[in-house]
This record gives C-alpha cells, structure tokens and sequence, in this order.
C-alpha cells in the first residue's frame, strides 16, 4: 500500500477503505508518511468530502493513535460535554456540577482558550491552587469520590489529530466539516465516557457560522458518536453575541458561581439547563421535561453549588474564593465604554469582542502568550436591549493600562446601534438525536 495511490483516490474523488484510512494515520504519526503527501490528502478530503463509514473510521483511528483514557474504575454513568467554541462560555463550570449532583460521573478533560475564544482550564486556574494536571490515578480516584473532576488533556491524547490540525491549520483545510468532526470526536473517544453531549456553536463568535453549517457539523459528530457505540446528542446554539455577561477568566468564574448560588434566569442559565438535561436524558433513559425538571431542582436548593465547592476542594483550589467571590483578585485598572447613541443595540460581533478581551490581557493570540486572569469586560447591554446615549453598555478591565486604547477600538467596532429594536432569535437552534 502506498500514500501516493491513496492521494489519487481521494483526488479522483472514490471512498477510501478502513485498511487505507488506517495506513495513513498510523504512518502519518510515525513519520513514515511526510507533511507534503498527508496535506495532499487533507486538500483532496477538502475538496471531495468523506462518508460517514470514511469518517467514522477516521475518527476511531486517530482516536487510538495515543492513550486510550480507561473509565472501567468509575462506578455510574460517566458523561462528557463539548463545545466548538466561544466568548463567554462558562457552560462547563455550570453543567458539570449539575449533572454530578443528579448522579451522573463528570470525568472531564478541557482545553485551553486560543485566539477569541477562553477555555475551561485557564479558567479553573484562575482559582488560587486549583489542579488541573492530576495524574490518571488521582483523576479517577477524585471523580469516585466526588463525582466530578476536570482536568487539562493529557499530552498522548489523540497525537494523530495534533499533527493532522497543526497541518490542516497552516494548509487552508480546517473549514472541512468531516476533518472537523474527526479531530473533535477523536479526543472525546480518547477520553472514555459513555455519553457525550456537544454545544455546537453559530454565530459571529463561532467557527460555523450559520446555523445549517453547524447543523451538518452536528449531524456528522453525532452519527460518529453513535458509530463508536456512544451515546451522543448536539444542541446548536447560538453565538452572535457572548454568552452570559462576563468574559475573562475571574470574571467568568464569578458569574458562574453567581448562577449556580440563585439559578437567575439569563441567556447563560438557559442554555446550561439545556446542555444538563439532554445530558440526563442519556444518562438515564428519561423524557427531557422530566431532566429538565430536575435540573431545574439542584440548581435552585444549591445541591449544584455545593458540588461545585467540592470539586474545587479535591483540586487543591482556594475554597474561600468561591464562598465570597469579593475576594478573588481585581483588575488595577477598569474603563467604562459608553453608548453613542440613543436606540438599541441592534447587533454585536462576538468575535470582535473575544477578540478586544484578548487585547486586554485575557486570552491568548499564541498560544506561548500568558493570560492576566483579572482582566476581561462585563456586558451590561446586549443585543435587543435599549440604550440611551452615554449610558455605560460594559467595563473593561486590564492590569496594563495601555491596552484600553486598542481594546476600546476593537471592542466598539463589535456593536451595530439602531432606531429599531433588534428581532430575538432563539437561544437553541436544534437538537439532533
């Protein structure tokens, strides 16, 4: 069997076999096969697509390039959720401890933020002493005990979709929904869990950026899921504007704490619901009202805050942060950014504004650069909402001064103002079973 030939197939547009598909990946990840023939293949993939079977086949092996994360030792129903990204979304650090108040088994491994969009784990670590580099021992003794534990990827998870992304990234072909599917599904195979739940995004804030090219999206993770014998459903929401109100990494546990202790309804609060009850529902075999309904219970009688107390607890982090979140540490400088106009707020660019929190010190543009865990913007107008001309519409906040004056650019150029009220789209788009 030789690359070349498997190159031409997929160039003349035919189905590769498993056995083919499989040379690649394990030739590719030893090195036998050479960057210019495997983005070749990638182009090739690009232009003429791939099957469910070619797909699904993919997503397994690359999935078995490295570690294949072992869950045997956790008692109950190990559940996982994921998102493709976006500003503001602190969905996890609310989900989680709902679904492991209702009994289910979070063993959960995150990413980093890069670029517009934040990651679960720098903000974990924002919390003073919270340990997200537990070793496997530890990370399945935790969730036993606790029920839920989140932890950084390990470094051997999936290496076939590292070396496959860094190529497709550097090669204009990251936009191919089956090279997409395969290199998130990889990792949530690697990692183990029975059942996962996927938030896929659309948006000005998202990687899809209408609703039925996340749909296709969607539609592909799911039948994988299914083809490796998961559990697996996606709900498609909507990323035109940030999720909830804070974005930056305290600021954002912040505001994850401050729903989980009151269950006050907000965009943020009825997403996460969402997320958490179609997560029962695998979990458990039960009608979605009915998961809702409980879902809707730990998260008002503080059985979900108290799980979230004690996932920061067997991680090693400053308890005390969370049970007053006045304590956690502040930004040295904050500017108020001021409404223009009398109106509405029209429309917002979520990128824009990821990307002006960026600037000031909250995410990376390499991913080499260090996060200011203070720093970030609070939105106090939305899209919809209305506005009187020199009203505060958010606050930024950096540690470095200097960066207010490009943020302030970057983040003013992500709101359109309007005469006329804005028409509300729906929250959740679709869920696809």
């Amino acid at each position: 069997m030789r690359i070349y030939d498997i190159i031409a197939k997929k160039r003349d547009g035919y189905e590769l076999s498993d056995e083919e598909i499989a040379f690649f990946v394990k030739n590719y990840v030893s090195g036998e096969i050479k960057d210019y023939q495997a983005s070749a293949l990638m182009m090739a993939i690009y232009l003429n697509g791939m099957t469910d079977r070619e797909t699904v086949t993919l997503t397994l092996e690359m999935a078995q390039s490295g570690d294949m994360l072992d869950l045997t030792a956790i008692d109950g129903v190990k559940v996982d959720k994921h998102s493709t990204g976006g500003v503001g979304d602190k969905t996890t650090l609310i989900v989680a401890p709902i679904v492991a108040a209702l009994g289910c088994k979070v063993a959960k491994m995150s990413g980093r933020g890069l670029g517009h969009t934040g990651g679960t784990v720098d903000k974990l670590e924002s919390i003073d002493g919270f340990n997200v580099a537990l070793s496997p021992e530890e990370f399945i003794r935790t969730v036993n005990k606790t029920g839920i534990c989140v932890v950084g990827q390990t470094g051997n998870l999936a290496p076939a979709d590292k070396k496959i992304y860094a190529l497709r990234d550097a090669t204009a072909t990251v936009g191919s929904i089956p090279l997409i599917a395969s290199s998130i599904m990889s990792k949530k195979l690697a990692a183990g869990s029975d059942c996962i739940v996927l938030d896929v995004k659309y948006g000005s804030g998202a990687f899809m950026k209408t609703p039925e090219d996340a749909l296709l999206l969607a539609e592909k993770m799911v039948t994988i899921g299914k083809g490796a014998g998961k559990r697996v459903r996606a709900v498609i929401s909507d990323m035109d504007t940030p999720l909830g109100k804070n974005i930056g990494n305290i600021l954002e546990v912040k505001e994850a704490v401050e729903i989980l202790r009151s269950g006050e309804d907000s965009d943020l609060t009825q997403v996460c619901i969402a997320l958490a009850a179609n997560i029962i529902v695998l979990a458990f075999g039960i009608e979605y009202n009915e998961a809702e309904s409980k879902v809707c219970t730990v998260l008002k009688n503080g059985e979900a805050y108290g799980k979230f107390l004690e996932m920061v607890k067997a991680q090693g982090g400053d308890v005390s942060l969370i049970e007053n979140t006045v304590n956690f540490r502040k930004a040295k400088y904050r500017k108020e950014m001021l409404s223009p106009a009398d109106g509405f707020i029209l429309a917002t660019d979520a990128e824009k504004i990821g990307s002006a929190s960026v600037v000031l010190g909250a995410g990376r543009a390499t991913k080499d650069d260090i996060i200011d865990y203070t720093a970030g913007i609070i939105l106090h107008k939305k899209t919809g909402n209305k506005v009187q001309k020199g009203e505060v519409i958010a606050e930024l906040f950096a540690d470095d001064e200097g960066r207010f004056a490009s943020a302030e650019e970057m983040f003013m150029s992500g709101f359109i103002f309007s005469e006329k009220e804005a028409e509300r789209k729906p929250l959740i788009y679709k869920v696809v079973e």
